[in-house]
């Protein structure tokens, strides 16, 4: 195998939507999920920024611990409400409770990122913000969503690709960032690293 087909980074994470993002850019990266147990971080004495670096830091830790000659990104999103950290919803009740919560009012948000290399003694961990305003929901739209089971996985209860138009008013910051990479930053942090992306297409 030559250089042009080998991963240029380890992705610490099975999410489909940064896979998908990653991809869109061309880079060439292989997938290590972290064996880290995320329950196991609390909430308390830290805020939502620094929760969701913690944990990107520590899934991206934990892999390239396992490739120490590897350069590994890992990364977290979580959902900040007026400080409260939204996590994603354990089932279709707390799915509806959330999206009531979120949809009244502006919201945060964060994806903290990690990248690690052992070998090269490189730890960068970082956090990006996108303020989102949402639309008013009515009804039958909160109950569509939680019908349609859109929420599932996904921090917040909703996933901006798939609902942007309807839920949300603006957002202020990175689209991309809704989505679980701000991918301008990663561009910039992966350049830092001499890695550049392909052609997107």
């Amino acid at each position: 195998m030559n250089n042009a087909q080998l991963p240029q980074f380890i992705l610490a994470s099975v999410s489909p939507r940064r896979k998908e993002l990653l991809e869109k850019a061309g880079y060439r990266f292989a997938i290590e999920p972290s064996r880290v147990d995320e329950d196991a971080y609390g909430k308390d004495g830290v805020n939502s920024e620094e929760h969701c670096m913690l944990l990107a830091q520590a899934k991206a830790r934990q892999v390239a611990g396992r490739f120490p000659n590897q350069l590994v990104l890992g990364s977290d999103t979580i959902v900040d409400y007026e400080g409260q950290i939204i996590g994603k919803p354990a089932d279709a009740a707390d799915a509806e409770r959330i999206t009531r919560i979120l949809f009244s009012k502006p919201h945060k948000v964060i994806t903290g990122i990690a990248l690690v290399c052992l070998a090269r003694h490189t730890e960068i961990v970082e956090s990006v913000t996108t303020i989102v305003y949402p639309k008013q929901l009515s009804e039958r739209q909160i109950q569509e969503h939680i019908t349609g089971g859109l929420w599932e996985g996904k921090a917040g209860a909703y996933g901006i690709q798939e609902t942007g138009d309807e839920f949300v008013e603006r957002i202020d910051g990175s689209f991309t960032n809704v989505m679980g990479l701000p991918m301008e930053r990663i561009g910039e942090l992966l350049g830092q690293q001499g890695i550049r992306m392909g052609i997107i297409g």
